[in-house]
């Protein structure tokens, strides 16, 4: 049986690739801070790991010791990281000198997997021409936007600079599905009546369900392919007009259309930000964010993917978003 491991199993995305590998066989790891909630990963085949990706040295030994006992993964998918922190230094930290540990720590304890998936994630690239509203492409010069983007760029760069280190690189665009924690605020203002919009409702957007991008990061695992980057959509092009119809349909649901000038949001983004970290917590709208919820153009091509790897996505995004807002009304939570 092969072994994978997983880190930030807990999460959205790291609780549905747990459930998958169990679904086709693997000999399956997740590996946890100790304070990670295990609310998702309640199956009792579910092999658990304390990792502190801060500590190379101890990532080391727990390598040599877990290859003592017969367990070398046969895959890694490296999860885990930082969409917000309340310093912004930590997203240099927390995705890309962890990301370093952990990979210095799997070679040096002879333990590098056959393949290592990394889930960056388009922000790496930043968004396209405004003004064109091309998808980016593969080929084309990421200028990521926001320091989460320039830290998950830093961490791809990096493990393309290694030698004889087998990987795929995965760039998700949006992803929408049951357990997600950052569209659900949208669903809950819609479902307030109130249709926002930050400078544009035009917006060019992208997104993928999230049992579709499992599909893919799996298919990525199966073939003879390594040193890949892939991007991550179902391969439409949406507005933030059509986003926004599409979960009215599914809420039943008549709205008032609010477009906030950006004038008006960026100061907001900076007090809540500042008062955020005064409190110590990280803040939904802040900065960083600010420049995310502007940019025009989020369009990316995904046809690599669907050549190389096979994959056609199953949800487009009408579908994704009945199967989403059904598991937050279950839950309770919409």
């Amino acid at each position: 049986m092969k072994k994978i491991a997983i880190t930030g199993a807990s999460g959205f995305i790291g609780s549905f690739l747990v459930e998958e590998a169990l679904q086709k066989g693997f000999d399956t790891y997740a590996i946890l801070r100790t304070t990670s909630s295990k609310k998702y990963l309640q199956d009792s085949r579910i092999n658990f790991l304390n990792f502190n990706l801060s500590d190379k040295t101890e990532m080391v030994n727990q390598f040599k010791e877990l290859k003592k006992q017969g367990i070398i993964f046969d895959y890694f998918i490296h999860n885990a990281g930082a969409t917000k922190v309340v310093k912004k230094k930590d997203y240099l930290k927390v995705n890309f000198e962890y990301t370093q540990n952990l990979v210095e720590a799997l070679m040096e304890s002879g333990c590098t997997p056959k393949k290592f998936i990394y889930m960056s994630s388009l922000a790496a690239y930043g968004p396209g021409d405004p003004v064109s509203g091309v998808p980016i492409k593969e080929s084309d010069t990421p200028r990521p936007l926001t320091l989460y983007g320039k830290s998950k760029l830093a961490s791809e760069q990096y493990i393309r600079s290694l030698s004889d280190f087998p990987f795929i690189i995965i760039r998700p665009t949006g992803v929408i599905g049951p357990r997600d924690t950052e569209f659900i605020s949208f669903y809950k203002t819609i479902n307030s009546s109130i249709e926002p919009y930050i400078g544009s409702p035009n917006q060019l957007l992208t997104f993928i369900y999230i049992k579709d991008l499992i599909q893919l990061i799996f298919k990525a695992i199966d073939s003879d392919l390594v040193n890949k980057s892939y991007f991550a959509t179902d391969g439409t092009c949406y507005t933030g007009t059509e986003f926004a119809l599409v979960v009215k349909k599914v809420l039943s649901k008549k709205t008032i259309r609010i477009v906030f000038p950006k004038m008006v949001i960026k100061p907001i983004a900076y007090l809540s930000e500042h008062i955020a970290r005064m409190l110590g917590k990280p803040s939904i709208l802040n900065t960083e964010k600010y420049k995310e919820f502007t940019a025009f153009n989020w369009l990316c091509d995904s046809t690599p993917a669907q050549k190389e790897l096979n994959f056609k996505a199953e949800y487009d995004l009408t579908k994704g978003v009945e199967q989403s807002i059904l598991w937050f009304k279950e839950n309770k939570m919409l």
